[in-house]
């Protein structure tokens, strides 16, 4: 069984798909990240910019540890942003993992 253009195309319509399916969903993660960036950042005295910076490196877990946040409320909103973070990148990677499964399984 080889990669043709036929799996890859198989792929990524039903990637999209599950996508475009799963939407509002994804749309609502993404808003949650970006307000409890914002509600840390007006806690902690940043930019708007600064927040969502924060917000996004907190959620996908990269951390470089630039900004952090110090006072506790601040940081306790950081674990729930840990947390959504890690829910929209197992939605990510669930989406991926339908999209190969239904393509090894299709019939060409």
């Amino acid at each position: 069984m080889g990669c043709d253009a036929s799996y890859i195309c198989t792929f990524l319509s039903v990637f999209f798909y599950d996508l475009i399916y799963l939407s509002p969903i994804i749309v609502f993660l993404l808003v949650l990240v970006s307000t409890l960036g914002i509600s840390i950042g007006k806690i902690e005295g940043w930019s708007t910019g600064s927040s969502l910076y924060h917000a996004f490196i907190n959620a996908t877990t990269v951390g470089y540890g630039d900004i952090k946040p110090e006072k506790p409320a601040s940081r306790a909103l950081a674990v729930i942003n840990a947390f959504v973070g890690l829910i929209f990148a197992g939605i990510i990677v669930g989406i991926g993992v339908h999209a190969v499964e239904t393509a090894m399984t299709a019939e060409f």
